[in-house]
């Protein structure tokens, strides 16, 4: 599986899998509504758009007043600066704009926790559900919609949701970590994806990892016991 990719000039270079950068460029409206795959988003209080250094980079949620939850390869360079569009679904505009002051990686998963400040408003992410093979869950992100060119020349403006079905919730994320994996019904994540949430019963249960960008993807499972806890007893949640 590639890695989902991280956009910004930092992660570019530190991350093998990556495509080459280009400049960003506005998505075509002719262009049907993707993930890659998928539709809009109309309703979706918790999610948060990750920049480094001000160049749009993944996707995250917002679990606490002064916690977002996002993944580790996206908050991978100790030089950038990452901020985040939070509670809106324009990555351009709304919400409420914080600022990362602290990181915290998971030891062992595609996993990290960014203490942001101002603290954001409510309402926030809901944390773990049950899962099982052959449920339908959703993927939310502002990842690309293409796969015809850069793939940071189709990022999304606008939030986009996609339905897949989970084939195993013993799958392994870019780290080695313990991931659910998915299957395409109407959509797959894509470059950009990466940190934004799977939701199953209306509850976060997975973290964007790796993607072929076709049919498969792997979220590192917040449901695993032992991430679920690290995530509450760094986050308070």
């Amino acid at each position: 599986m590639r890695l989902l990719t991280a956009i910004a000039g930092a992660l570019l270079a530190a991350l093998s899998l990556a495509p080459a950068t280009a400049s960003a460029a506005p998505e075509d409206p002719e262009m049907s509504p993707m993930i890659i795959g998928g539709s809009y988003a109309s309703n979706f209080p918790y999610a948060a758009r990750l920049f480094a250094n001000g160049r749009e980079n993944c996707s995250a949620t917002k679990i606490a007043p002064q916690w977002i939850l996002t993944a580790e390869h996206c908050v991978a360079s100790t030089s950038a600066r990452y901020t985040f569009r939070a509670g809106s679904l324009d990555q351009t505009s709304g919400g409420e704009m914080v600022t990362g002051t602290q990181v915290i990686k998971h030891s062992s998963a595609d996993l990290a926790l960014v203490k942001v400040t101002p603290s954001m408003s409510g309402p926030f992410s809901p944390l773990v559900a049950s899962v099982q093979n052959g449920q339908t869950v959703q993927l939310y992100g502002w990842g690309a919609t293409c796969r015809n060119q850069p793939e940071i020349n189709c990022q999304s403006r606008y939030l986009k949701v996609a339905n897949t079905r989970v084939t195993s919730t013993n799958g392994r994320d870019y780290r080695g970590g313990v991931a659910i994996s998915v299957y395409r019904i109407d959509g797959i994540a894509a470059g950009g994806d990466s940190g934004g949430p799977m939701f199953a019963n209306g509850r976060q249960v997975g973290v964007a990892s790796t993607s072929n960008r076709e049919t498969v993807s792997n979220y590192t499972s917040i449901n695993h016991a032992p991430y679920r806890d690290w995530i509450r007893r760094t986050a308070g949640v």
